[in-house]
């Protein structure tokens, strides 16, 4: 029984990954057929970014209401109904519309299920999870890719995508008992206690460090995915098809970093990957700076990619034992919160920076966000380290 809700968690990974690719891949088909400018994207990921924030902000107290296989059944449901509403869209503002249930369902259902994993499953499952996020993710834009390839409308690879989050509701309805029978004693005694408020949850020891170390990570993660391409385009001179190429390297790096994270975590412990993480994501950007040619670009993203593949997993697995189980729904909505504000809004502000004084700005910009992440975690090292003496 155990194994088959794994199975449906690992289901709902990819489900949670399959939606984020695709307005990127459907985009350049779809701002014409709209009518709009090209930078509307930017509009509609916002109000998803927007309710993702809202709902991570909020899981706490309708998990502890409701139970973790409820909250994520209900998301997911509320994800599909967003997809085939954006399959049936016309004018632009009903995109917008329907971004909003987009955002509140992926929310919640990260911090239900990242939360559970964390409480009940080991290190190496957290790892792995995130890795088939990017199956999900990279499945979603193959998908995409496939329809308009094809002469199919956008439309359509909404409408499919739609099915597919359709077909896992009815998966996580018929998996409701099981999400009952796997949560023990720890979990049942911490949903009975009060939930935490926001501040209150702000003001647990740590969890400042905690919440800025998510903030600098998917900073990180999020504007060197944006930017590469145009980094190697514009200041290393490389031609464009084959800067874009070059940057999928760096999801490669993600994806392929984190299968095999997933087989070391368990001996190594997640303080220790998460400081191998942290350093090697630090050695691809200075690889970046070195005069090697085009080849030190190149080994760059693919060592960020694979630096960056440990760290968010074991970040999250350590929640419960940074702030103990009866806290972890709490600060762990928190911290999806704090990851979601620091992808939306950090990765535009480095846009602003190369457009007013230079792209060339891109390595060090990046390189702020991995040593603050790498003060902050050792902070809550220490603090953790003194509370268990």
């Amino acid at each position: 029984m155990t194994s088959l809700l794994l199975v449906v968690i690992y289901m709902a990974f990819i489900s949670l990954g399959l939606p984020d690719s695709i307005l990127g891949s459907a985009w350049p088909s779809m701002y014409g057929a709209l009518n709009v400018p090209v930078s509307y994207a930017g509009i509609i990921s916002m109000i998803i970014a927007g309710g993702t924030i809202i709902s991570s902000l909020f899981s706490d107290k309708f998990i502890r209401k409701y139970s973790t296989g409820l909250v994520t059944t209900l998301s997911v449901a509320m994800t599909a109904v967003a997809l085939l509403g954006f399959s049936f869209s016309g004018p632009f503002w009903q995109l917008c519309l329907w971004g909003i249930p987009y955002g509140l369902g992926a929310g919640s259902v990260d911090a239900a299920l990242n939360n559970f994993v964390a409480l009940h499953y080991q290190s190496r499952h957290m790892s792995w999870l995130h890795c088939f996020w990017g199956i999900g993710a990279t499945a979603g834009a193959y998908m995409m890719g496939l329809c308009l390839t094809n002469g199919l409308q956008w439309n359509l690879g909404y409408q499919a995508i739609g099915v597919i989050q359709i077909i896992l509701v009815l998966c996580l309805l018929f998996s409701l008992p099981l999400w009952k029978t796997k949560q023990g004693k720890v979990e049942t005694k911490a949903e009975e206690l009060k939930s935490l408020s926001l501040r209150e949850t702000w003001r647990l020891s740590g969890a400042k460090a905690v919440l800025t170390a998510f903030f600098c990570y998917c900073a990180l993660e999020s504007t060197t995915g944006l930017w590469a391409s145009s980094y190697m385009v514009l200041n290393k001179g490389i031609h464009k098809e084959t800067a874009a190429q070059w940057a999928s390297l760096f999801y490669f790096g993600i994806t392929a970093g984190r299968f095999l994270s997933g087989f070391i975590t368990g001996k190594l412990g997640n303080k220790t990957i998460i400081r191998i993480g942290q350093i090697t994501a630090g050695i691809g950007i200075v690889f970046m700076l070195l005069p090697l040619g085009n080849i030190s670009m190149l080994i760059g993203l693919g060592l960020i990619g694979l630096g960056c593949a440990p760290i968010y997993p074991s970040l999250l697995h350590e929640t419960p034992g940074n702030f103990g189980a009866e806290n972890s729904q709490s600060i762990m909505g928190l911290q999806m919160a704090c990851a979601y504000i620091g992808a939306t809004f950090m990765s535009p502000f480095f846009g602003f920076l190369a457009d007013k004084i230079s792209i060339s700005l891109y390595p060090f910009y990046l390189m702020v966000f991995i040593a603050l992440m790498v003060v902050m975690t050792e902070m809550m090292n220490n603090i953790r380290g003194k509370r268990i003496q």
